[in-house]
């Protein structure tokens, strides 16, 4: 069986390294001239490091990454929500990381270099077209310009060409654009002093006003970390498109930005200090798509953004797509056909990812901080007294366990 993998983002690439894992061989496609380290920090869930750690790529994460020791949910005000620890000291038999994005696909593409060889991965090749035969499928690749670059042929064809999907276009033509829901979301790292553990995590404030800090990888001394932020605010009621394109690659406007950042107090941070740091940030309007009725259409199916973008809400967009690709590869391993392989991926997949699409647009397991806000909108004495803590846990837990990650969901896989 040879796979064809529209796609080199962290889902294209870990898909590359499972299908190789199982004797599957695989050509991975990509339309950009080079594949490079973008973006800024994520949080990569255990579920999905005991993918990657499976692979063996866990000491070059090490090497790069932060291990998360704990998270804080707290008010705009600054008040403290909820507090627990993650990966290894919440019980979990490997990390999480906080990785610059940029980095987490550096560790997976090397390794598909190391293990597939260079030649299996094809550069500044955008897909134009694919057709199908009882046989297999093959694939049309373009230049920039549009020339005609390469075919490829291949026993099925898998979309992990991201939120813009066009493999996903072509299976659901009359789908239009992504769905923005009025958020803007800014996003930065510098060199900045280690606050509270060196290790850890604060989201505060809800989902119309948000602001996020955690560091991604050891700084210029030991007591800084290159820390990560990101200031997410609705300008917008979701009713028409953004003001830019989606995209993880448009530099944000610092005097757009910073009149919101005023409104979050956070003691254990300067965070209006770290923003003015930064010399450089981007910004990303807040993007999905509703839930597709399928993925496959024959030999043909997708996986990640292209399957199921969702809202930078629960650290999980990287991670689901990990375990996308852990998934198929699975499938594909098992089965006797591949449009076998590829209904039984769907089948497992795509409930699962559609309820976390829904969940994030209500706000995800940081929908505890909007709860208590809404009770409390200028503050309270004792959290308890607003919402008690078992109110609290069943929405932070309830999507951990929704997304995969609990603890006690992962110690019975």
């Amino acid at each position: 069986m040879k796979a064809i993998i529209v796609g080199g983002g962290i889902g294209g690439l870990t898909t590359a390294l499972m299908l190789r894992s199982r004797g599957i061989s695989c050509e991975l496609y990509e339309q950009s001239e080079t594949i490079r380290e973008l973006g800024v920090g994520i949080n990569t869930l255990p579920h999905a490091i005991r993918e990657l750690a499976g692979l063996g790529l866990l000491d070059k994460l090490d090497e790069v990454a932060i291990r998360t020791y704990e998270l804080f949910y707290l008010t705009r005000h600054g008040q403290q929500v909820w507090h627990e620890k993650r990966g290894l000291d919440a019980g979990h038999d490997v990390p999480q990381f906080s990785i610059h994005r940029g980095r987490l696909q550096s560790v997976i593409h090397q390794a598909v270099i190391d293990r597939l060889g260079a030649d299996a991965i094809h550069t500044g090749c955008r897909l134009g077209s694919f057709t199908q035969d009882e046989g297999g499928v093959s694939a049309y690749f373009f230049d920039r310009s549009g020339a005609h670059v390469h075919t490829a042929r291949g026993d099925i064809l898998i979309g992990a060409d991201g939120i813009h999907s066009k493999v996903r276009q072509t299976l659901f033509p009359d789908e239009g654009g992504p769905c923005w829901n009025g958020l803007m979301l800014w996003r930065g790292a510098t060199d900045w002093p280690a606050f509270l553990t060196g290790r850890s995590m604060i989201i505060a404030g809800g989902l119309n006003a948000k602001a996020v800090i955690y560091p991604i990888a050891p700084g210029s001394s030991p007591a800084s970390r290159l820390t990560n932020w990101a200031v997410l605010v609705r300008i917008g009621d979701g009713t028409s498109p953004p003001p830019r394109r989606e995209g993880w690659s448009n530099l944000g406007r610092r005097d757009e930005m910073m009149p919101y950042v005023t409104s979050f107090t956070i003691p254990q941070v300067d965070f209006a200090g770290l923003i003015s740091a930064t010399p450089e940030f981007w910004e990303y309007p807040c993007c999905d798509r509703d839930p597709l009725p399928y993925w496959s259409s024959g030999r043909v199916t997708l996986l990640g953004d292209a399957a199921h973008p969702m809202y930078p809400v629960g650290s999980n967009g990287a991670s689901q797509a990990i375990l996308d690709a852990r998934c198929l590869a699975d499938m594909l391993a098992r089965s006797e056909h591949p449009r076998q392989a590829l209904a039984a991926y769907e089948r497992q997949r795509l409930p699962m990812t559609a309820d976390i699409v829904a969940s994030n647009r209500r706000g995800g397991p940081e929908g505890v901080i909007d709860a208590v806000e809404q009770l409390a909108p200028q503050g309270f004495t004792d959290v308890d007294t607003i919402l008690n803590y078992e109110a609290r846990e069943a929405i932070v837990r309830g999507y951990a366990a929704k997304a995969g990650f609990a603890a006690r969901v992962v110690a019975r896989q």
